[in-house]
């Protein structure tokens, strides 16, 4: 018993046969996958191929046709705002407002979440300092540039300490120097036992992640280390490996 007990809770997540229909269209089609707690885990696949779908029904923002999942030790049928409480989620699109300043939008978030007010505002200005914008707290987001306002976002999603944190294509339109950053706060953030769950159109990134997964229609078509796939699609790169799912 203790070891069955040990075993459920190496993993943050647990998909299992999720589903989810809209009408007569299967947007996701019967997955089921683990990820470890602490693991940086890459969700690929092109564009419409069910990922963002998966993402929210995870993230308990869609309810699935079938199938069962548990997220952050909680069930998804019956927990899922205490789900909400213990993951956090950055979009593909800027999410946060852009006519309040980088201190207003974390304070917001901050207090959706029910951090206490002096606590809350000392996560704020370590993170401010963690990114060195911490005199840029008065500024109004607009006025920052892109690759701010996604390291910036990603640090609002951190700010209640999530068990587990959902990214749907973090780096978007950003410079290579910025996603290299971006890509050290997620390896800090992990090595601090944070699940990272990360969507990627850039399969360089794809090869930062400890495990890697491809969906094509709806379904999970491969999973395994990035070394793992390509050794077994006898190829030398990710990009390689997605390439030959997506003509598939």
């Amino acid at each position: 018993m203790l070891l069955i007990m040990k075993m459920e809770k190496m993993y943050s997540i647990e998909v299992e046969n999720l589903t989810k229909k809209f009408r007569h269209f299967t947007a996701v089609d019967n997955i089921s996958f683990q990820v470890k707690k602490g693991e940086i885990f890459g969700f690929l696949g092109a564009n419409g191929a069910g990922k963002t779908t998966a993402i929210k029904m995870m993230c308990g923002l869609l309810q699935p046709t079938s199938g069962k999942a548990t997220i952050a030790d909680f069930n998804l049928a019956s927990d899922y705002k205490n789900i909400k409480r213990n993951i956090g989620y950055m979009s593909q699109r800027f999410s946060l407002y852009a006519d309040l300043s980088l201190y207003e939008n974390m304070q917001l978030f901050g207090t959706v979440y029910g951090i206490p007010r002096k606590e809350l505002k000392d996560r704020i200005f370590n993170s401010l300092e963690s990114l060195q914008m911490a005199d840029k707290a008065k500024t109004l987001v607009y006025s920052i540039p892109l690759g701010w306002k996604q390291k910036l976002a990603f640090a609002t999603a951190m700010l209640h300490e999530p068990k587990i944190v959902f990214l749907d294509e973090p780096t978007s339109g950003v410079d290579p120097i910025v996603r290299r950053e971006f890509w050290n706060m997620i390896y800090e953030a992990a090595a601090r036992g944070v699940t990272i769950f990360v969507t990627t159109h850039y399969m360089d990134e794809a090869e930062y992640c400890e495990r890697v997964s491809i969906m094509s229609e709806g379904q999970l078509k491969i999973i395994g280390t990035p070394a793992q796939l390509k050794e077994e699609m006898q190829v030398d790169a990710i990009a390689d490996v997605f390439q030959k799912f997506v003509k598939r």
